[in-house]
């Protein structure tokens, strides 16, 4: 008789060890130009499939060149005193793009782990939206996280900080105040972390036209992003 509980241990562990064999690593890339310019499969996740395993990733891109981040975190609100109102006519759209992407590719699946890949900021930089950017980011990560029912606190956060494109903040007046601003955020959870750029804008261009300390990146730049982006996530994840 006293095997019976046993038993049942015995079974309910092997039903645990089968669902994390089956479950899926999870990664979302998403944001604006430089998103736009970087090519999973040319580094990104062939470095997560040979960490991971390939049957064990889902790699979902989403970026759209010199957007806001307000398209894609709905909390955002225009500074006071804004001419445009209060609520952009935009808000969050982008957002509710990518998950159309994300909810169908992780329908039916167990999630062993999410990863936020994020490459924006720009914008909200030319702008001088810079003292909302942290605020930005935060609630940014709190909703996706929110909506697929992850806690916040176990979803790995990876920002592509600006390079040094304006470092003097002469054509883009909070440049310095965003970079700031997502180290910042970078910096106050474990999960979370920040990658470099400042190296990346100078060579040739996928057009094949040289460029130096340019607002996007060479293409060997971006292949370069894509393996810090990848080796964060792992770093992340324990891998």
């Amino acid at each position: 008789m006293k095997t019976a509980p046993l038993f049942v241990l015995s079974f309910f562990l092997c039903v645990v060890a089968q669902a994390e064999h089956h479950a899926k690593h999870l990664f979302i890339l998403s944001g604006q130009s430089n998103m736009q310019g970087h090519r999973p499969d040319e580094a990104f996740t062939p470095a997560v499939e040979k960490a991971l395993g390939k049957d064990k990733v889902i790699v979902i891109q989403d970026a759209l060149g010199g957007q806001p981040i307000h398209r894609w975190w709905k909390g955002w609100r225009y500074p006071d005193g804004d001419p445009a109102g209060t609520t952009p006519s935009s808000l969050g759209d982008l957002y509710d793009r990518l998950m159309g992407k994300v909810k169908p590719a992780v329908k039916g699946q167990e999630l062993a782990s999410v990863s936020f890949v994020w490459m924006q900021g720009e914008r909200d930089a030319k702008m001088g939206w810079g003292d909302l950017y942290e605020e930005a980011l935060v609630g940014l990560h709190f909703q996706l996280a929110k909506d697929l029912g992850k806690n916040p606190k176990d979803m790995t956060f990876v920002i592509g900080r600006l390079s040094d494109f304006d470092m003097s903040d002469k054509k883009y007046p909070h440049w310095t105040k965003v970079r700031q601003a997502q180290v910042k955020v970078a910096d106050s959870s474990q999960k979370f972390t920040w990658v470099d750029t400042d190296d990346l804008n100078d060579g040739k261009n996928r057009r094949g036209e040289e460029i130096k300390n340019d607002l996007h990146y060479s293409a060997e730049g971006y292949k370069t992003l894509g393996k810090r982006f990848a080796e964060a996530c792992l770093k992340a994840l324990g891998k």
